[in-house]
């Protein structure tokens, strides 16, 4: 009888410990986040927040929301009914990268006492180096919009909320009847002539960053832009970032990053190349 009590506990425990984790899922957390109002959090810099301001308004459409000052968000920051939009210097999720700057939305909670790596992080994504002014400014509203859809997957699903960004290298195959715009300074150095010949086709057009950030303003159908976020002066331990993303819808289509070193460089490696040559 004595055993049967045990073996009883044992499964009550197990039953117990199995409910607790699924109620501690990342899914589970932000379940309400359309429930709850989105606090954008402005920097603080004039030029910058314009855009902010504007493509916020534009894009933002999948909860409330509203803007507030980075002392605002200091003092509203522990409310677990409410979530943050807010530009983060050299944390990427609970990892350390130093020089870039991302968008990252987050859940307000008790733990962000403790910074906001503490806090549940919904999604993150790079956005340019830290100090920088430039291209991310062009790439914002695809950048506002690729939250939202990511949001919106890791709200459903359990798998989507834990895969991260890496979740849209799926689309990977679909590129291979889309044209791609990349620009020059977005290939890594080390990619070699011979390289550039055997995966690079004809409806890849390697160009000027002008030409094409004008083709993801013009929403050009059908078509991929190329974007590479790195410091602008990498130390040891700097990441680059890279990615495709849709033209005309601003979905995410590839997404990768690498150890910046004096044998990677910045940008577009001929791994990336390979694996975008591909479903060619």
């Amino acid at each position: 009888m004595k055993k049967i009590v045990i073996c009883i506990a044992a499964v009550l425990f197990c039953v117990a410990a199995a409910a607790q984790a699924k109620l501690e899922t990342k899914k589970f957390k932000i379940a309400d986040f359309q429930d709850c109002i989105t606090k954008v959090v402005l920097t603080g810099n004039d030029m910058a927040d314009s855009f902010l301001r504007k493509d916020v308004v534009d894009r933002w459409t999948i909860s409330p929301f509203e803007f507030c000052t980075a002392e605002e968000f200091e003092a509203a920051k522990t409310s677990p009914n409410t979530y943050f939009l807010t530009y983060v210097s050299g944390q990427y999720g609970h990892e350390i990268s130093p020089g870039i700057e991302f968008l990252t939305l987050v859940k307000g909670g008790p733990e962000a006492v403790d910074g906001i790596g503490a806090m549940t992080e919904v999604v993150s994504i790079p956005c340019g180096p830290v100090k920088g002014f430039g291209r991310e400014t062009a790439f914002l509203p695809a950048l506002l919009d690729i939250i939202q859809n990511y949001t919106l997957k890791a709200i459903e699903k359990e798998l989507a909320s834990f895969a991260g960004l890496g979740l849209y290298n799926r689309n990977l195959p679909a590129t291979g009847i889309k044209r791609i715009y990349m620009a020059n300074d977005d290939l890594s150095f080390r990619v070699k002539e011979a390289d550039k010949v055997k995966y690079i086709d004809e409806d890849i057009v390697v160009t000027d960053e002008d030409d094409v950030d004008e083709v993801l303003a013009k929403g050009t159908y059908n078509t991929l832009v190329s974007f590479v976020v790195a410091p602008l002066e990498p130390t040891a331990g700097s990441m680059c970032h890279k990615m495709l993303i849709g033209a005309d819808d601003h979905k995410l289509y590839y997404t990768a990053r690498h150890k910046i070193t004096g044998k990677t460089g910045v940008g577009f490696l001929t791994s990336d190349l390979k694996k975008i040559a591909k479903p060619r």
